[in-house]
């Protein structure tokens, strides 16, 4: 039976207002502008059940992190910031991975994190160190993405 409780709603409307993928404590802090009295423990609760209910999905990071967004999303891959540690949604599949399967290998499904800097944090003066930093380790390359204009796959 789906219910919808004043918790699940500010959940819900946590996950609307950032539109990418969300930490439970994330949830937390934004659902809790919606309905003020609710615990780490509600949110927690209250995950679970939307996902049983299929009314949230599920993100598994490197790591061990866990993320949740709303489902019905069409095929998307993510974008990890190693500053602010955020998760955007990326809708630009920009690659023919079947060129690249062995033969007789047949594609079901694929998932592409990208990580890097997000826009909100290479602005600051802090990152750009951190940015040349990492390009003259040769641990990061600058990658641009265009995602107001692409398309959903």
């Amino acid at each position: 039976m789906e219910r919808n409780t004043v918790q699940r709603r500010a959940i819900l409307k946590a996950l609307d207002y950032e539109n990418r993928p969300l930490a439970v404590q994330e949830i937390l802090d934004l659902a809790s502008i919606y309905c003020p009295s609710l615990g780490i423990a509600t949110v927690y609760r209250n995950v679970k059940t939307l996902l049983l209910e299929g009314r949230l999905k599920q993100v598994d990071m490197p790591g061990g992190a866990i993320l949740y967004e709303k489902p019905g999303i069409h095929h998307h891959h993510h974008f990890s910031c190693r500053s602010c540690q955020k998760v955007f949604d990326i809708f630009e599949c920009a690659l023919n991975l079947n060129k690249i399967l062995p033969d007789g290998f047949l594609l079901e499904e694929h998932e592409i994190l990208l990580s890097g800097i997000c826009r909100q944090c290479s602005r600051s003066k802090d990152t750009a160190a951190l940015q040349e930093k990492s390009l003259q380790q040769g641990k990061s390359i600058p990658v641009t993405i265009d995602t107001q204009n692409s398309s959903a796959h």
